[in-house]
């Protein structure tokens, strides 16, 4: 008798052609990673070979191959009608009762009485299209119990092969419908319902960067993150630090999960499997995994990576009976891991309409186009080529209407969501999770997406006005003697900046991380009982209702922030500046302005070290301290430096110095290295003393321009005399150069200047500064005005 079955134990990757990519995969995982500690649910495939049985068996293999014969394949206008009739000829078969028998014979000797819930999942294959991936296109049907149920469900996935968006995506990829064959995984079942579920790369997805593993979970099953109906909780792991054991999540989302999709009661009916329940508030405001399951998940994964030996995509659920984690289906990450991150376009928005929504970003494009609201793919006939859709959510049904989109706008749904992944595919932009989409964009105007900005997408009104400029930059040679390095504030943009060509940070911006994550003045959490205002207090009361101690918001915000860019460039440095915030601008945060002074001139005030040790701020410098630390020692991060801004006397370093050790930052723990800002002239005329308590020096040409000048760079009236290139200021970075090296200490600078002027690049080069440091948009320039300046320079050299 022939064997139409095959147990998980028994299957490898080897037998794709037999049980398809989903099913080898499961087998693979099971028989070979199960003895790591991955738990994979065990279970049996049909194979290729029982689903050619059952045509043959039905005698209905050439009619359904005479019926696809007629398919448009040009409008696909009868595409419908050729998809029911086929489903039609395949739920109309009976399934031959050898074959029943075998499946009902597995099936008994996988299940107990008291767990008989399995899932039927899907497996496409081809004997001649091993690499072939299906993924999404047929149905899988989950809580499944009894043997008849398990037969409608193994027909009912016979027949989605045949699904519109099936065929669909077989002849956009030019598969032969008469040869594809269609294995069924029956899985024990994983009561995630009472739980929760998501997936999982190992790679960044928007940016492709390698070092990250991404993980994303919603309440309940995990069909509400691929269909886009729930927002869910993300967190990156970075595998450098896991696999040293450290604490290796740089950062943590909450979502919003604003549904739970359960089991339905009726398991004997395989068409009503499931039903979707709005998520209880209290679920929606919790994480649904804890750090230790977090780095489970991270590990397994990086061990599947391992074994595949590429970037893969991982489907993951918790069974809420046992508690117990485990991995549901894995395969390899087909969109990022092919394109060549070295190839990107660069974007800048010059003009903008109105803001209508916002969401988050997936890709980096900009698009324009008429808006057209769809809430359905059967309304596909309103969409034209490239207009933009705006929905609630899509599902793989809506694949054939999506291949029209210039872009896509989604009321819910994350990065992981089915309308992301499809955006990824087919190089457009989309904006995700807006939540408000199709009540605030009309449909049939014109609109702008813009997901150039980070994470953040902008759906703006009208044809917006931006340049492009497609960039190679993996022919892009670094300087040899003089380091290029970033400035950096937005964590957002670091693992796409990373690609760049660089030497590291140069300057990473921690005000930024404050403004826009943190938002929260530290002395209003240092000091949140004293507050005054009863409407201040509430919105910092809101924003770290997680916290019980309410400094830990602020550490874990900016830790996140930090590690995050530090991971990016990881083992490159990244020199943070310590915060230097005027006290105008720290009184902009909340409940700033119970702890800042009223000053006429800010920029020569009470900013800088001047803070650090002193009453007014200490404690909130400890705060800044404590998030270094934590991702230098806990992290393991110590790819990160520190930069103390605006020191004004030596006397004054020697405080701040004494205050970190005080806090948990020492230069003799964990090689940690403290540089200053040289951005006042008592800085360059006593550079000899200032190294003897630095390891460093970044010249900050503006302020050192500005003090050397004494020039108002923000005064109109004065601003055309602001030239980093008047001889008193170059002759102030000639000595801080020379005299700073002569110390033994390292010299850079951060700024715009070498990028806009070569004369000035080759003036740095001439005085051997160690490094540069620009901003993103000036980097390349600045590169080349380097080497160009690097090259003159050798050609004066005696060979």
């Amino acid at each position: 008798m022939d064997t139409y079955i095959k147990k998980f134990c028994d299957i490898g990757i080897a037998d794709v052609p037999v049980v398809g990519g989903k099913n080898a995969s499961l087998g693979e995982m099971f028989s070979r990673l199960s003895a790591k500690g991955i738990r994979v649910p065990d279970g049996f495939a049909t194979t290729a070979t029982a689903f050619w049985y059952f045509l043959d068996t039905n005698k209905i293999r050439e009619p359904l191959q005479t019926l696809l014969g007629q398919l448009d394949r040009k409008e696909f206008t009868n595409l419908s009608d050729i998809g029911r009739r086929a489903r039609v000829l395949i739920l109309n078969a009976e399934i031959p009762q050898d074959l029943a028998a075998q499946i009902t014979g597995a099936y008994g000797a996988l299940c107990t009485e008291k767990h008989r819930e399995v899932a039927v999942r899907s497996s496409a294959t081809a004997e001649d299209l091993p690499e072939a991936s299906f993924a999404g296109q047929h149905e899988s049907y989950l809580n499944i119990s009894g043997t008849e149920a398990l037969l409608e469900a193994v027909r009912n996935c016979y027949a989605s092969l045949y699904t519109d968006r099936a065929i669909k995506y077989r002849e956009d990829n030019g598969f032969a419908h008469e040869k594809i064959a269609l294995s069924i995984g029956i899985q024990k079942m994983v009561r995630s319902d009472k739980a929760c579920s998501g997936v999982g790369f190992t790679l960044e997805p928007e940016s492709g960067f390698r070092d990250i593993i991404h993980i994303a979970g919603v309440w309940g099953l995990g069909e509400n993150i691929v269909q886009g109906q729930s927002t869910p909780d993300e967190f990156l792991v970075f595998k450098p630090s896991l696999v040293k054991d450290r604490r290796a999540i740089v950062q943590k989302r909450l979502g919003k999960k604003e549904k739970t999709m359960v089991y339905a009661d009726d398991k004997a009916n395989a068409a009503v499997h499931t039903i979707n329940l709005d998520t209880p508030a209290e679920d929606s405001d919790r994480f649904v995994l804890s750090d230790e399951e977090v780095t489970s998940l991270a590990k397994w994964a990086l061990l599947i990576e391992q074994h595949y030996d590429k970037p893969m995509d991982i489907e993951w659920a918790k069974d809420g009976l046992t508690g117990e984690l485990f991995i549901v289906q894995a395969r390899p990450e087909t969109v990022r891991s092919r394109a060549n991150p070295f190839l990107v376009k660069e974007y800048h928005l010059l003009k903008q309409g109105e803001c209508l929504t916002r969401g988050e970003a997936v890709g980096e494009l900009i698009a324009f186009g008429k808006a057209r609201i769809l809430a359905s793919p059967d309304q596909a006939g309103d969409l034209k080529e490239g207009e933009i859709i705006v929905t609630d959510s899509t599902s793989p049904d809506w694949d054939p209407v999506l291949k029209k989109a210039g872009a896509i706008i989604t009321n819910k749904g994350g990065r992981t969501s089915h309308a992301s992944i499809v955006a990824r595919e087919l190089g457009v932009p989309a904006i995700v999770g807006t939540g408000d989409a199709t009540d605030k964009i009309k449909d049939g105007e014109t609109i702008t997406v813009s997901c150039c900005e980070g994470k953040t997408g902008f759906v703006y009104r009208g044809k917006a006005q931006w340049t492009e400029k497609e960039l190679d930059l993996s022919g892009i040679k670094l300087p040899v003697n003089t380091r290029a390095m970033l400035i950096i504030a937005d964590p957002d943009k670091a693992f796409e900046l990373s690609f760049y060509p660089n030497e590291g940070v140069g300057l990473l911006r921690m005000e930024f991380i404050i403004t826009h994550s943190v938002n929260i003045h530290p002395m209003a959490l240092v000091k949140f009982d004293e507050l005054k205002d009863p409407a201040v207090k509430q919105q910092i009361a809101e924003l770290t209702r997680h916290y019980t101690d309410k400094k830990q918001y602020f550490i874990d915000r900016l830790s996140q922030g930090i590690a995050t860019i530090a991971a990016a460039f990881y083992p490159k440095e990244v020199i943070v500046r310590m915060s230097d915030f005027k006290t105008n601008e720290y009184a902009g945060l909340l409940g700033g302005h119970d702890f800042e002074p009223k000053e006429e001139n800010p920029m020569l005030g009470f900013r800088g070290a001047s803070r650090y040790y002193n009453d007014l701020y200490r404690e909130g410098f400890r705060l800044e301290c404590e998030a270094i630390r934590l991702v230098r020692d806990e992290m393991g991060l110590a790819n990160v430096k520190v930069m103390i801004p605006f020191c004004r006397t030596v006397e004054e370093g020697k405080k701040v110095i004494q205050v970190m050790r005080e806090f948990g930052l020492s230069q003799l723990r964990n090689d940690l290295e403290i540089y200053v800002m040289a951005e006042i002239p008592a800085n360059v005329l006593l550079a000899d003393e200032f190294a003897e308590i630095f390891d460093g020096f970044s010249i900050g040409s503006n302020d050192l321009t500005q003090l050397t000048l004494g020039i108002d760079r923000d005064s109109s009236l004065v601003a055309g005399q602001f030239n980093e290139q008047n001889e008193a200021v170059e002759k102030m970075i000639a000595n801080m150069i020379r005299d700073g090296k002569a110390a033994g200490a390292k010299v850079g600078l951060c700024g715009q200047a070498p990028s806009d002027f070569p004369e000035f690049a080759q003036f740095l080069v001439r005085q051997g500064i160690d490094s540069i440091s620009f901003n993103a948009d000036a980097l390349l320039e600045g590169i080349r005005n380097i080497n160009k300046a690097e090259a003159a320079y050798r050609a004066l050299m005696p060979s």
